[in-house]
């Protein structure tokens, strides 16, 4: 089995910066793309970033220039570094991996419980 676990949100006045972070563990033989997605109230789930194993990044253009992903393969963790928040950043921040629990196995996507960021004006 595999856990992902999100921590780092919280309260933050417009202009500031959070930085969340999604640590996996378990049964891991490989991580492949690893990503943020982000789901406000009354709103479907929405691509944020995400992180190739080799480093490429890829980002919504809604926070290209304030969002920054980034990994630790060592730590299987991944971050993403918020600057210049708006209030409408605000909602519940949830990461995800693609995973092999074997050299055989297929891939396969896991979440985080997601953690909750609130940007106020």
């Amino acid at each position: 089995q595999v856990q992902l676990v999100e921590s780092g949100g919280g309260l933050v006045q417009a202009g500031g910066s959070l930085r969340l972070s999604c640590a996996a563990s378990g049964t891991i033989f490989s991580i492949n793309v690893m990503g943020w997605y982000r789901q406000a109230p009354g709103k479907q789930r929405e691509l944020v970033a995400t992180i190739a194993s080799g480093g490429t990044t890829n980002y919504a253009d809604s926070v290209k220039g304030r969002f920054s992903i980034s990994r630790d393969n060592a730590k299987n963790t991944v971050y993403l570094q918020m600057n210049s928040l708006k209030p409408e950043d605000t909602a519940v921040y949830s990461c995800n991996a693609d995973v092999k629990i074997s050299l055989l196995s297929v891939w396969s996507k896991y979440w985080g419980q997601g953690t909750q960021v609130t940007v106020s004006s």
